[in-house]
């Protein structure tokens, strides 16, 4: 159960930040700013994205030692559990960025959100949880 309770956690660890990618950008004027730029907006975006993976997955990958400890995992088990975070947790971050594009400027939009994104992180969490399981 230890591997689907992770990648759940970094699944809801993402995107209780993700909420607020773009809304304070689209609040603040600065999107329309960043749009306006030379550079390709997908460059943008994934500048934004990796900037939110820098905070929220890379601590993730970086407590996992603690986390397996606690979850009673071995040292090869931790590193599967690594390495399946060092992958899922920027797919995540990716999956997410179109939802939070189109749910930026609404008022309630993290519920909004959080139905949009799921379905489509479902597979990413199955197969990261199924990697972690068929290795130890």
């Amino acid at each position: 159960i230890a591997p689907g309770i992770i990648q759940v956690a970094a699944l809801l660890a993402s995107l209780l930040a993700l909420e607020r990618l773009f809304r304070d950008d689209l609040q603040d004027g600065s999107l329309e700013q960043l749009m306006l730029l030379p550079v390709p907006l997908p460059a943008v975006v994934l500048a934004k994205v990796l900037a939110h993976w820098a905070v929220t997955g890379l601590p993730l990958i970086m407590l996992s030692p603690l986390v397996a400890l606690l979850l009673g995992m071995d040292v090869y088990g931790w590193k599967i559990m690594a390495l399946t975070l060092l992958l899922g947790t920027p797919a995540l971050g990716f999956l997410a960025a179109p939802g939070v594009g189109l749910t930026a400027g609404l008022r309630r939009g993290g519920v909004l959100l959080g139905i949009l994104v799921l379905p489509l992180s479902v597979p990413v969490l199955i197969f990261a949880a199924a990697a972690m399981d068929a290795a130890s």
